[in-house]
């Protein structure tokens, strides 16, 4: 039952306009999400095929490395000589999909060449950072692959501590391996380089208890 039913159904339930970790797994479509302004912070809201998705934060060994990516596009941006093809990039940035709203871990945004509005203009790459168990994977390298693909994005990077590698992926169908000794460049971001190493290395200082 979506919230406009929820409340056609009871009169007397106030209105819902704040979202909490006790509304998970309710029915609830994007155009009601997109009127909800207040929610309790500490917790990522994503609505997948109808349903309010509610789950905790990144942990550590997957959240340090994704504040140093923003370090790195930071210093691209700012400092080399053709950071400025890079408009924009945003961490736990909502993304609307076929399946509904995605939280994505990072959005870039290039060559625009003016100010981006993130609920306009679509992210030219996508990152996630793969979590602890396998139906994280399978989210990851499955599903959020084939609806960043199907939305436009030019690349999707899944970076994956576990398995010690990134794989990018491209339109139509193209994927490329990068190992842990290697270190990633795209054309997208020309001179740019992605230690994953070094980004590996950092999750392995944080990591705790990741057997699921």
């Amino acid at each position: 039952m979506s919230i406009a039913e929820l409340s056609s159904h009871d009169h007397s339930a106030p209105p819902l306009n704040r979202l909490h970790p006790g509304l998970n797994g309710i029915l609830i479509s994007v155009e009601e999400f997109d009127t909800i302004k207040d929610w309790e912070p500490g917790y990522r809201y994503e609505v997948i095929h109808g349903v309010l998705v509610v789950s905790p934060p990144p942990e550590d060994a997957g959240q340090k490395p994704n504040e140093r990516l923003g370090q790195w596009l930071w210093d691209y941006q700012q400092r080399h000589p053709s950071g400025k093809v890079l408009d924009d990039f945003m961490m736990e940035r909502p993304v609307r999909t076929a399946a509904g709203v995605r939280v994505v871990d990072h959005a870039l945004w290039i060559g625009y060449g003016r100010p981006i509005k993130s609920r306009r203009d679509l992210p030219t790459i996508l990152v996630e950072f793969v979590s602890a168990g396998k139906r994280a994977a399978l989210r990851d390298y499955d599903e959020k692959r084939d609806e960043y693909l199907k939305l436009g994005a030019r690349e999707y990077w899944v970076i994956d501590r576990f398995r010690r590698a990134m794989t990018v992926y491209s339109p139509p169908s193209n994927a490329q391996f990068i190992p842990e000794t290697e270190v990633f460049t795209t054309p997208l971001l020309p001179g740019f380089e992605l230690s994953l190493s070094e980004l590996f290395k950092l999750a392995d200082s944080y990591a705790e208890d990741d057997s699921a």
